[in-house]
């Protein structure tokens, strides 16, 4: 807001006009009143002093004389109002209209008194304590021949003149009152004559400002304020039209942009983001808050930037790709970098368009870790069986002992090879969308699982002499897929059985917390290192390949009990420590 109007400007600047004018037309009539009555005053009482001193001539020749004057002086008096003194040469008062001059003090210091003893007319004003008012006294020389012989002093009180002075004082404040309330009426009027056309178009203008192009003025004073309307006026239909074109220009390209399914991000010259659509916000978390900052801060990578400065630089179409993390989540971008220019050819910004290819590159990846990993691990009893049978061939299964051997060996691999490719079937069977919808999840409870678990495994267990434990407090109930569940429990007791130490223990403990079943499997066997925990769920991963392999393991079982729990709607966790033992504790919702 404007802290002074045009309309306040006009009224405080007349009044301000009017005020000094009458100021200074006031003070220059009470000064030149004031100086007229008192040298008006000042010739009468000068004319009076003269005469006085024509009369006091003969009476200023001896002492005789002198002795004469006061009475002569008070009788003279008598006539008049005024006050007549009369002092010899050195000051001293001869006679007074007045007072007794022998009980006056000496007046050579006065300076009228001065001023008449030196040769001249002295005047002076002075305030009368005993009269409580201002007087005017004039001094004129008294004259023997050519020698001053003393000085004559008429004096009159001012009340007169400052009484007339008052009143024209007082006359002048009330016509200067009235005339400052006229010049407000005066200003007022003047200003909303001139002002509120103004006001007309500031008000229009801010209503088209605020998106009103429907406003329009009608001004009629023939000035210059009536073209500025008219011209606002064009202006504003102009300006419609251009926006209703540009709208609909922005509105069919938004249109696109935010139903594209890949992202597209906006950068100008400078690397700093403009503008994202619907896909690019959702799939970067880029808020209104993150615009117009640069790319680094947004994305951080410095790979991004690298590419937007090259098709700066080059003039010409890129794309790389970007590999990144949101939410924790790797995800892979195609990114396509144009260039934007201008009539004049000038780059002004770079238009940048990420396709996601996380899911293709996801089964890339899995492909070839598949590959790698399943050729590596049937390689290996391949590679057994392929030895002892060549071995065998060459003679030794003339060796009844040794061919035995090695017929056992063949066994156990092939066995491993068995188990190894079952567990592949099952988990291209767990990624089959399809076989997943075809399987039911009922209420099952988990205790009856646990004891037929132990059960099944028992033999295992008997052979290591390894105690296996149940613990419940509760009989929790969730939805799920009785033989998944049961091949959840069946992995996990039988690795805990493998890798604990003959005369161990194994405890299955279950139990319930707040909307949730817990179910926990500890064994006092070998642990795990620390390194290796955040890996064992990973596929073909092996904490000491060697030991696991020589215990039947294919590197898959816990791969696929994570993905059944996960399937669940559960999560499960591991802690462990080496030659003490682990624990695995799986969370399950409630049914």
């Amino acid at each position: 807001m404007l802290r002074w109007g045009i309309k306040l400007r006009l009224i405080v600047n007349y009044l301000i006009l009017i005020i000094v004018t009458m100021s200074c037309l006031s003070g220059y009539l009470l000064w030149y009143f004031h100086r007229h009555n008192i040298e008006i005053l000042t010739s009468s009482l000068l004319t009076h002093a003269r005469v006085t001193e024509h009369f006091l001539e003969s009476y200023m020749i001896g002492p005789t004389e002198k002795a004469n004057i006061d009475n002569q002086i008070k009788e003279l008096a008598t006539k008049d109002d005024l006050r007549i003194t009369v002092t010899n040469i050195n000051g001293d008062v001869l006679a007074d209209s007045w007072e007794n001059p022998a009980t006056m003090e000496n007046h050579l210091h006065r300076p009228e008194i001065s001023a008449a003893l030196a040769g001249t007319v002295g005047t002076s004003i002075r305030y009368s304590t005993t009269l409580d008012q201002n007087m005017l006294y004039v001094a004129n020389p008294i004259l023997s021949g050519s020698e001053i012989v003393g000085a004559v002093r008429i004096s009159s009180t001012l009340a007169a003149v400052e009484a007339g002075f008052n009143q024209i004082k007082s006359t002048l404040l009330v016509t200067m009152l009235l005339t400052s309330f006229l010049a407000i009426l005066l200003s007022i009027r003047l200003a909303q004559k001139y002002t509120a056309p103004l006001e007309e178009i500031t008000t229009a203008a801010q209503e088209m400002a605020n998106g009103n192009l429907d406003r329009r003025l009608h001004i009629r004073t023939g000035d210059e304020l009536e073209l500025l309307a008219h011209t606002l006026n064009n202006l504003t239909s102009n300006l419609d039209d251009k926006i209703s074109e540009s709208t609909a220009e922005t509105k069919k390209l938004d249109l696109i942009l935010q139903h594209m399914d890949n992202a597209v991000i906006l950068l100008d010259r400078y690397g700093r983001v403009t503008t994202a659509n619907k896909m690019a916000r959702e799939s970067f978390g880029i808020s209104d808050s993150m615009l117009h900052q640069h790319n680094m801060q947004v994305f951080g990578h410095s790979q991004l930037d690298r590419a937007v400065h090259q098709t700066l630089d080059q003039g010409k179409n890129i794309h790389i790709y970007l590999k990144t993390n949101i939410k924790n989540t790797p995800r892979v971008f195609q990114v396509f970098f144009a260039p934007i220019t201008t009539t004049e050819n000038e780059i002004t910004a770079v238009l940048s368009v990420f396709h996601d290819v996380t899911a293709l590159q996801d089964i890339h990846d899995r492909q070839a870790d598949f590959v790698a990993n399943a050729s590596h691990e049937l390689a290996t009893p391949l590679t057994t069986i392929k030895g002892f049978t060549e071995t065998l061939l060459d003679g030794a299964i003339e060796d009844p002992e040794l061919s035995t051997k090695f017929l056992n060996i063949i066994h156990t691999e092939s066995e491993r090879m068995q188990r190894l490719i079952h567990e592949l079937l099952q988990l291209a069977k767990l990624n089959s969308q399809e076989y997943r919808q075809q399987v039911t999840l009922e209420a099952t409870p988990l205790n009856p699982l646990l004891y037929t678990t132990k059960e099944d495994l028992s033999t295992n267990a008997q052979e290591k002499n390894i105690t296996v434990d149940i613990h419940t407090t509760a009989d929790p109930i969730i939805m799920a897929n009785p033989d998944w569940l049961k091949q959840i429990l069946i992995n996990l007791l039988d690795n805990s059985i493998k890798y604990t130490q003959p005369f161990g223990r194994v405890i299955l403990t279950c139990f319930q917390e707040n909307d949730e079943a817990i179910l926990t499997i500890e064994d006092t066997g070998i642990g795990i290192p620390a390194k290796d925990l955040p890996l064992i769920f990973d596929r073909f991963y092996r904490v000491d390949r060697a030991r696991s392999r020589s215990a039947g393991g294919t590197g898959l079982g816990l791969a696929i009990v994570k993905f059944i729990v996960e399937m669940h709607g559960g999560r499960i966790d591991v802690k462990s420590t080496v030659n003490i033992g682990t624990t695995f504790t799986i969370t399950l919702p409630l049914a």
